[in-house]
């Protein structure tokens, strides 16, 4: 059995031959393009311990809408231990080497984690229980400055990022 073309008379397995090579040099295509798109989303990300950490509970939750995810600066962090009437002394943060990131919940537990890509992004997030309880919980840390350069994808406050 033959297929007619104007060019060339194609028998059905060389057709087939043909298809299969386009398929497969798609297919390898796709994978290429694949891959350097997931290396440029998936950055290499690693894990800062808290150098320091300090939780606790806010009864009144209409201060959580003014909530920080980062302070670089002693004013905003005494500022927000003075809303959220943190029991605990201030701490004394040496702003120039450590940066002060926070996380909150609904839920009656809460755990911090903060990833730092090689990017500069330092992915500031929690872990929660599911319970709903009054008020809000919060976990306060202070982790390692070097190589942030945004945090959860925006600038640090006070700072423009390089053009």
């Amino acid at each position: 059995m033959s297929i007619y073309s104007p060019l060339k008379i194609f028998t059905v397995q060389e057709e087939y031959v043909m298809v299969f090579r386009k398929a497969w040099f798609a297919a390898l295509l796709a994978v290429v393009v694949a891959g350097l798109f997931s290396s440029v989303a998936l950055a290499e990300k690693k894990a800062l311990k808290a150098t320091n950490e300090w939780t606790g509970s806010v009864a009144d939750e209409k201060l959580l809408k003014d909530a920080p995810s980062v302070v670089t600066d002693a004013k905003s962090l005494e500022k927000l231990w003075k809303a959220w009437k943190i029991d605990a002394k201030m701490p004394e943060v040496d702003f120039t080497k450590e940066i002060v990131v926070i996380t909150t919940t609904s839920g009656s537990k809460l755990k911090l984690f903060a990833n730092l890509d090689d990017k500069g992004n330092l992915e500031v997030g929690g872990l929660g229980t599911r319970d709903l309880v009054e008020g809000f919980r919060y976990v306060i840390a202070t982790v390692p400055r070097e190589g942030v350069k945004t945090v959860n994808g925006k600038d640090l406050p006070g700072e423009k990022k390089d053009k």
